[in-house]
């Protein structure tokens, strides 16, 4: 194997014990390496704290290692502006690394090729693009973020095999098994988000919390509920997560003074249009509140909106091997397809089979 394509895959392995941690920043990880010897490993823990070149910086001079000369290998280019930790290419200069190995080029307009400019101009050897498309792949939702101004829109649906779900009662617990539903619990964690609507949040009474797996912090919930129908005693409003509610002038004014006196609630009041909340309007809030990766787990009104207006960059579906039947709750809304080739096109990236059900991840 290639050596540099070794050591870049143990620092996308670094990498991905960030994911879900560091937003509104990537997921980043960072080896150095000399004479085939790995000294140091490191990866970016939280947005404020260092970043992985200098966690891996750390890692080896706390071993007492001399890595002038060295080799570093970094998933996303270096750094070259002060935000909230000083540049990496700085500590990369400093120590006299020889050579540096970049995944994939940064596209913040703050540092897009300029840091490894820095690199080259200060007589470091750069070489850029191994395993790119990996690295692009463990940052998609990064990549949207800078480049669209909107949260990554990641959709989940967990349905029988003729796509329901729920029966016509609204009996939904549980469709998929446990094996899926800790496959969920992950999808979470790698959020900033995860969004329902009022129909989900009335019939399931979802706590939309990470549960079942280790996890370091909690998404923001985010409800969709413009009369603000849901129950305040319900699990969206608990102490256990932040949420923010999205409500329009229709909302119950006792409930509204309720709510805004609770810490971790936070209400946007948003115009209707056609009775309905714009996504445009409510993707532009999140974005502002840094919400790299919204995850949003229904219910199919809300799904199907997403659909109609093909706004969305991944579908994650969950088929469990049941039978509801054409009476149950069909997993996704009217799109008015007259004809075939006017249907919402996906490419399956991958399935494999969680337990009893497929899961499949797929993109427009």
């Amino acid at each position: 194997m290639d050596m540099d394509v070794k050591f870049m895959r143990l620092a996308l392995k670094e990498a991905k014990k960030g994911k879900g941690y560091t937003h509104p920043n990537p997921a980043v990880g960072a080896v150095i390496v000399k004479n085939g010897k790995i000294l140091g490993k490191g990866y970016h823990k939280k947005a404020g704290m260092p970043h992985a070149e200098r966690e891996a910086i750390k890692d080896a001079e706390s071993k007492g290692f001399d890595i002038s000369g060295s080799t570093m290998y970094v998933t996303l280019e270096p750094c070259c502006h002060y935000g909230r930790t000083p540049p990496c290419t700085d500590a990369i200069v400093d120590r006299r690394i020889k050579r540096v190995v970049v995944a994939t080029v940064d596209p913040n307009p703050q540092v897009s090729g300029k840091g490894i400019k820095v690199l080259k101009d200060r007589g470091i050897d750069v070489k850029v693009g191994v395993l790119e498309k990996e690295a692009v792949k463990l940052n998609e939702d990064f990549f949207v973020y800078v480049k669209e101004k909107r949260p990554f829109i990641h959709l989940k649906i967990a349905q029988s095999i003729d796509g329901r779900t729920a029966t016509r009662t609204g009996s939904s617990k549980w469709i998929t098994g446990e094996n899926s539903r800790k496959l969920a619990h992950r999808l979470r964690k790698e959020a900033t988000a995860v969004m329902v609507g009022t129909g989900t949040a009335l019939s399931d009474n979802p706590a939309l919390t990470v549960r079942n797996i280790p996890s370091k912090k909690q998404p923001l919930r985010v409800l969709i509920d413009k009369e603000l129908k849901t129950p305040l005693n319900y699990k969206l409003f608990d102490s256990s997560a932040e949420t923010v509610v999205f409500i329009s002038d229709r909302a119950d004014e006792k409930k509204v003074q309720m709510l805004s006196e609770r810490e971790n609630i936070k209400l946007v009041k948003l115009p209707l249009k056609e009775g309905k909340f714009s996504l445009d309007d409510i993707l532009s809030e999140l974005y502002h509140m840094e919400v790299v990766h919204l995850l949003v787990e229904g219910g199919s009104s809300l799904i199907t909106q997403f659909l109609q207006e093909g706004i969305f960059d991944k579908l994650s579906l969950f088929v469990a091997p049941k039978i509801i039947g054409g009476d149950g709750i069909p997993s996704v809304g009217a799109l008015g397809v007259l004809d075939v080739n006017e249907a919402v096109s996906l490419k399956i990236e991958s399935i494999k089979k969680t337990g009893n059900d497929i899961y499949m991840e797929m993109y427009p």
